[in-house]
């Protein structure tokens, strides 16, 4: 019963309110609330501060939060290796990851895995947003960029570059910009992650980091909305080369201003701390490293191949 509650405690949180984590499970608030009583007369002390319209851990709490997931975790890792045998997986991994990258290589890597493993089943949440892993019960992530976060833990996949890309068919209409400071004079489609929205493009000028302010008139928090944009000649967009390789590839779009780019960033997967993660969950990130790491970025080209005037 302790390991029920346990897990009634974390959905809890991770869903922001005894009502919802409740309604997840299939528990009546009578129950939720009798349940969570008992786990705090269990150990002893109060694991949240509830008021009518917020819901906050104690400090208690937020230490029960990552005990519990190592404990539930092992667990789980250890009633799988029981009942299916050491070499087979079961159970839930949640994941998330940006939109377009998401879309295009973590779909099929995921399919691939799942298909070698018929017990386990994936919860993908696709958001180019900022997601809080461990609030919300993630159980990794795959990122671009440094880690916003410094208690995560990361495994890198490989080098990533951000390009300035264009249609040709925009090129025809609107010329290419030869310096970053021509991007003023051009419609460019803009990112918005979460609450901020991406107006500052960085370049390498001069031997020196720039960041150029665009503007334009479509706005997205989707990146694959944003490259279609791009591939229907809407404007210049700031892409990652793994969403744009194949269009780069076939010459759906060219990349501009390349002899100004900022240079490569990480792509990794990132997951919550903590020394016990599920068998399932190692195995899935050593799956998305073999195939987004070393092997698959060798099949991209990420030096910059530029449409320059």
């Amino acid at each position: 019963m302790l390991l029920d509650n346990l897990a009634l405690f974390l959905r809890i949180v991770e869903r922001g309110g005894l009502a919802a984590g409740g309604r997840d499970l299939g528990l009546s608030p009578a129950s939720v609330s009798e349940r969570l009583a008992a786990l705090e007369r269990h150990y002893g002390v109060s694991l949240l501060v509830r008021t009518t319209r917020s819901l906050r851990l104690t400090e208690e709490g937020a230490t029960l939060v990552d005990g519990a997931r190592r404990l539930l975790a092992a667990a789980e890792d250890l009633d799988g290796r029981i009942r299916l045998g050491a070499d087979r997986l079961s159970g839930v991994i949640r994941v998330t990851a940006p939109e377009d990258l998401g879309r295009q290589i973590i779909v099929p890597a995921l399919d691939l895995f799942l298909e070698a493993h018929p017990e386990v089943t994936v919860d993908l949440d696709l958001t180019d947003g900022y997601v809080d892993l461990v609030g919300r019960g993630f159980d990794l992530a795959v990122r671009h960029g440094v880690l916003a976060d410094s208690s995560l833990k990361a495994r890198p996949l490989g080098e990533n570059r951000r390009v300035v890309v264009a249609a040709p068919s925009y090129v025809e209409r609107h010329g290419a910009p030869a310096h970053p400071d021509e991007l003023a004079g051009h419609d460019c489609l803009l990112m918005r992650f979460g609450g901020n929205l991406d107006r500052q493009w960085s370049f390498l000028v001069d031997g020196e980091i720039r960041n150029v302010t665009v503007s334009g008139r479509r706005i997205a928090n989707d990146g694959g909305i944003v490259r279609r944009w791009c591939r229907e000649g809407r404007g210049i967009a700031l892409k990652s080369i793994r969403d744009v390789a194949e269009d780069l590839a076939e010459g759906r779009l060219v990349e501009l201003l390349g002899g100004f780019s900022a240079g490569c960033t990480a792509l990794q997967i990132v997951y919550p701390p903590g020394m016990t993660r599920p068998r399932r969950v190692r195995m899935l990130i050593d799956h998305l490293v073999a195939e987004l790491g070393s092997e698959r970025a060798a099949r991209r080209d990420l030096s910059p191949r530029a449409l320059d005037g």
